[in-house]
């Protein structure tokens, strides 16, 4: 159920920043709008969850700011007029879902937390930890 609640906070805000960066100042179609927020949606969402945990907080919400960055940018000079509508959309509308995806990640962080109290301690941890352990072999001492 909270991966829902994730899915419909991320997918609200990036409706609310591309609408906000794209047609509030550029007057692009609601199509391009959608067509940006649903791509960002299910790419970001999946980035979340295998990221998150791996990488932490500060560093998946610079590669989200960066993924919703691109997507304006790299498909935007296909569907988009303008050059400065690309660049200053693009910019807008990642700072918003940057500031989204603050509160989205504090929600999957919480719900991944309250999940593992309820798994049996068998199974492997999110991060994997190789250790080896070097010593020299002691023969033991030689007698005459």
């Amino acid at each position: 159920m909270r991966d829902v609640t994730a899915l419909i906070i991320k997918f609200v805000t990036c409706l609310i920043a591309y609408a906000v960066g794209l047609d509030l100042f550029f007057n692009a179609a609601w199509t391009d709008v959608v067509s940006f927020s649903v791509l960002t949606t299910i790419v970001s969402y999946l980035m979340d969850r295998i990221m998150l945990s791996r990488i932490g907080n500060r560093n998946s919400l610079i590669a989200d700011f960066l993924l919703s960055y691109l997507v304006v940018w790299i498909f935007g000079s296909v569907l988009l007029n303008s050059y400065m509508q690309i660049a200053w959309g693009s910019v807008i509308s990642a700072v918003i879902i940057t500031v989204g995806e603050f509160f989205v990640h504090k929600l999957i962080v919480n719900t991944r937390h309250e999940d593992e109290g309820n798994h049996d301690r068998g199974r492997a941890p999110n991060r994997l930890a190789y250790g080896m352990e070097m010593s020299e072999e002691n023969d033991p001492p030689k007698t005459k």
